[in-house]
């Protein structure tokens, strides 16, 4: 759908806004200084050498700068943009790109640390990355959005801060699919005579422009995966103090943006339940479950879920409250520190699994873990957006979809085989005229996707489970001692340039 110059800007990602924030959240740690608090807690339980502990810590790069934005009415508007590149033990980097009012430099370095690890835990073969743009998109027009991206993405370029071989930004808070394609087309015209693999610059792009079917939803597809697979594992229901599966069980969601909305619409279709849906302006609830397809077309439509007419209850005045609700399963999946110690003690789930990233506190984690609830950390969880991006990139690299070169191929084997067994023809008059080509179609690109995300994500929680069970420690702690234990390997094997 085509957005007018003079509309605002929404570029529909969570809609839990940053500025929600409890004021008392400044008695506990930064989100910088959570990362490296749980960092220095993984760190234990390695044995790799405190230098070079301190060197995989430690941001490598990060650029703040000011570019000039005109606006609509002629008036100049400085904004300021960063990026964070936290670790070179693979390139390119990979991280998100965020449009919000409270982007920080010491916001993007903590994303950056936590994606180095989350890419590392996943053993997708990236370093860590993350930036963005100190502005809110609602209150910016369509065209100064565009000039905005446009400026943004040359002055990267300009300092070396994105290419396909360098540094690829991904979608974020506040970032979508057009901003994506707006900063491929940017970069394409800057280097696309020289750089043949210039459209991996970025991921996240409109198809048509080397995007990869899926990745919309693979952020939430993932969280859904990881929490399957876990509520599978009958040690893990044990410890939760659930039955095994997700039939039956009932979820808490804040944030129905991009993964809130997802995660709920697979987790429905395995037959679990959403009872309650917490945004930044509401919160809804109701016992019997939502029908996700009405809430995510009612938002659509009106723009927010205040006035949903199929709720039990809804809350405007302090939407978090319904954080308290219970449930089995409570997501996070909006901004950071959004459970803390001052909630903490007040939830009713049995486990949190963290679609956001950062969305519990050190202290709001020690409260939960005393109280018996299960944390499935972003570190692990929230890793199914960067890679699909990974798939994108390969894409971008190798210059053809996934499955174009196979699918017919596959076709005919399958059918080949059948044929085989019967020791005939396949005729579809046997079959009351079908011809089985659902049965016999080859994987086509979206197949493959979710088949690599299934294994990626399905492998990782299991793996941390375990390394948890092994060391008796956290699915957090279990996730970034393996991470470090991976990039400190990595460095050992290639040696420290001078």
């Amino acid at each position: 759908m085509a957005i007018p110059a003079t509309k605002k800007w929404d570029t529909k990602a969570s809609a839990v806004s940053a500025t929600t924030e409890n004021a008392d959240l400044v008695e506990e740690p930064r989100f910088l200084e959570m990362v490296k608090m749980h960092f220095d807690k993984a760190a234990k339980y390695t044995n790799v050498s405190p230098d070079l502990l301190s060197f995989i810590k430690e941001c490598n790069s990060i650029v703040r700068f000011n570019i000039p934005l005109q606006k609509d009415d002629g008036t100049l508007e400085i904004l300021t943009c960063y990026r964070a590149q936290h670790s070179h033990h693979k390139l390119p980097v990979k991280g998100g790109t965020r449009y919000a009012d409270n982007v920080s430099i010491s916001e993007v370095e903590a994303l950056a640390a936590l994606m180095t690890f989350k890419l590392a835990a996943a053993g997708v073969p990236f370093g860590g990355a993350k930036g963005g743009i100190r502005m809110n998109p609602r209150n910016y027009s369509r065209a100064e959005i565009e000039r905005a991206t446009r400026r943004y993405t040359l002055e990267l370029a300009k300092k070396g801060f994105i290419g396909a071989s360098i540094d690829v930004p991904g979608p974020d808070m506040g970032t979508d699919q057009q901003i994506m394609t707006w900063m491929k087309d940017t970069y394409t015209n800057i280097y696309g005579d020289k750089d043949i693999n210039c459209e991996g610059c970025v991921t996240g792009k409109f198809l048509g422009h080397g995007g990869i079917r899926g990745r919309q939803e693979s952020t939430g597809l993932g969280v859904y995966y990881g929490i399957r697979e876990m509520l599978n594992r009958k040690d893990f229901c044990e410890k939760a103090g659930v039955d095994v599966g997700i039939d039956g069980k009932t979820f808490n969601i804040q944030g129905f943006g991009a993964v809130g909305s997802w995660a709920a619409k697979f987790l429905v279709k395995d037959g679990g339940k959403v009872t309650t849906i917490v945004e930044w302006d509401c919160a809804i609830h109701k016992a019997s479950g939502f029908d996700i397809d009405d809430v995510i077309e009612w938002k659509e439509n009106e723009g927010t879920l205040k006035s949903y007419p199929n709720a039990d209850k809804i809350e405007i005045e302090d939407p978090t409250k319904f954080l308290e609700k219970e449930c089995d399963v409570l997501i996070p999946a909006a901004v950071e520190r959004s459970i803390h110690k001052f909630n903490a003690p007040k939830l009713n789930c049995k486990i949190i699994a963290e679609g956001a990233n950062g969305p519990t506190t050190v202290w709001g984690e020690e409260i939960c873990e005393a109280r018996g609830i299960v944390n499935i950390p972003d570190l692990i969880l929230n890793a199914g957006g960067v890679t699909v991006s990974y798939f994108e990139w390969l894409k971008n690299l190798q210059h053809v979809s996934a499955g174009k070169l196979t699918r017919r191929w596959e076709e005919q084997s399958k059918r080949g085989l059948y044929e085989f067994i019967k020791g005939k023809k396949f005729d579809p008059a046997e079959h009351g005229g079908r011809d089985h080509k659902e049965e016999f179609r080859g994987a086509s690109e979206i197949d493959i996707v979710y088949s690599g995300l299934e294994e990626i994500m399905s492998a990782s929680c299991h793996t941390h489970f375990d390394i948890a069970l092994d060391k008796n420690t956290s699915m957090r702690i279990a996730g970034f001692s393996n991470a470090i234990d991976k990039i400190a390997n990595s460095y050992k094997e290639s040696g420290i340039l001078f």
